[in-house]
């Protein structure tokens, strides 16, 4: 076979081969719901974050953090969590105690 003959269509079949893989790359990166960036955290009820209990409803969200990492340097695992009646920070049943006495009523009670 004699490919002198095509040579006029190598230069088109290149050139849409490559657009037809720019358009599967960008299909795939502007799709919705299989985003690899982070999503914003969904609001909720303290009750809806599982075997977490709240152990502090500060008022804002600088507070809380202040006491969440408080709890961390104590070795204490705690979440700041956005919930609908505000932020809360929360830790495992088997910490709630302990992480009371840490923050030692900096924190108002969880209403």
């Amino acid at each position: 076979m004699n490919w002198n003959s095509y040579h006029y269509a190598i230069g088109p079949t290149i050139a849409l081969v490559v657009v037809a893989v720019l358009v599967l790359l960008l299909r795939w990166t502007f799709s919705h719901g299989r985003s690899v960036v982070e999503r914003r955290p969904e609001r909720g009820s303290s009750e809806e974050y599982g075997l977490l209990e709240v152990v502090s409803a500060p008022s804002t969200f600088v507070e809380a953090e202040v006491q969440r990492r408080t709890l961390a340097d104590a070795g204490i695992r705690a979440t700041l969590a956005p919930t609908t009646e505000g932020p809360r920070v929360m830790v495992f049943p088997d910490q709630v105690g302990l992480a009371r006495q840490v923050l030692d009523g900096r924190g108002r009670p969880p209403a």
